[in-house]
């Protein structure tokens, strides 16, 4: 009786221990944010959660998710948290069942607007697509049309949204928009526009001149301008897209208490300082954006129907590869 007794409480104890130690232990992110942002962001994390080791890897959301899915396949996910730029590619994942709902995730002071009803996802701050341009070289415009003008031929740098997250929320938003539509991805292909790689190349190009204007984020290019690049921004008459940086946690989480910490982390306080110290705009209302942003409620942003996005995204894609001969 007494060795099974024993057995029970060793059991028990090895059961704690086990808890403890996932607790702590070790947390595998995958993120879309550029490298430097990145490890602000896991350093900021470790600070506040000394108990727990982090392996992070960075690349275009797209990328990861092709590395994500890839890992699937083999049963090999090695990933506890995405930290990437859309919803689209997380809404896909949570139709498919991958993401983990967070009940308790704390969003007492997040819009609805900005996280998945079931609590799969959560956005962590507010990125809008703009038009940058070269103040030493190009006029300011104010119209995403303006942009597929005769005399901007080959004059215009566009992310690719088979890289880039930001891009591909800016596809679906664009064309489920009137006054954009497909015409303005027809009419930049016709003008000798290539989209490629992600905002940051995007910017660069705008901001060496070798393009006098981008199709980039507001975040991007607040940053450079106050660094001294030669840049500035316009948030466009038809609106500006936008993502939130969702974060989530894969269904397969090998550290689940660690990985909801990351997202309790990510829309806390101090989590929502550090998206404003690194000069975006915080999805948190108790915290405000950096200097340099419109106030939210002067400019339009455009809503997308998730949903819809997640299920027109393979024909949408084959769609923009055709037009620009992908």
């Amino acid at each position: 009786m007494r060795s099974k007794v024993n057995t029970l409480v060793l059991t028990g104890l090895l059961s704690l221990s086990a808890t403890a130690v996932a607790a702590d232990g070790r947390l595998v992110v995958y993120t879309s944010q550029a490298p430097e942002i990145a490890q602000q962001t896991i350093d900021a994390f470790k600070a506040a959660n000394p108990g727990i080791e982090v392996s992070w890897t960075r690349n275009g959301t797209t990328q990861l998710m092709n590395v994500l899915r890839t890992e699937m396949m083999s049963g090999d996910v090695k990933a506890d948290v995405l930290l990437v730029a859309d919803a689209i590619n997380l809404g896909a994942l949570k139709k498919e069942g991958q993401l983990m709902a967070y009940a308790g995730a704390p969003v007492s002071h997040i819009s609805p607007d900005f996280y998945d009803k079931d609590k799969t996802w959560f956005g962590t701050k507010i990125i809008a697509t703009v038009i940058g341009y070269n103040t030493q070289k190009a006029k300011p415009v104010n119209s995403w049309m303006a942009l597929t003008d005769a005399d901007k031929r080959g004059q215009v740098a566009v992310p690719s949204p088979l890289y880039s997250g930001a891009a591909l929320y800016h596809l679906h938003t664009a064309i489920n928009t009137p006054s954009i539509g497909w015409a303005f991805y027809q009419k930049l292909a016709a003008n000798g526009i290539t989209p490629e790689g992600g905002n940051g190349p995007a910017l660069k190009a705008v901001a060496s001149g070798i393009a006098k204007y981008g199709v980039i984020t507001d975040a991007d290019l607040i940053r450079a301008k106050k660094q001294g690049s030669p840049v500035d921004l316009v948030y466009p008459q038809e609106g500006a897209s936008f993502v939130t940086e969702p974060v989530a946690i894969l269904k397969g989480a090998h550290n689940v208490p660690a990985a909801k910490a990351f997202v309790d982390f990510m829309l806390s306080e101090k989590g929502q300082q550090l998206v404003a110290e690194q000069g975006n705009r915080p999805i948190d209302k108790r915290v405000a954006a950096p200097e340099g942003f419109a106030p939210v409620d002067t400019i339009k942003l455009l809503t997308l129907d998730t949903d819809k996005a997640v299920a027109d995204d393979k024909q949408v894609r084959e769609k923009f590869s055709d037009i620009f001969g992908g």
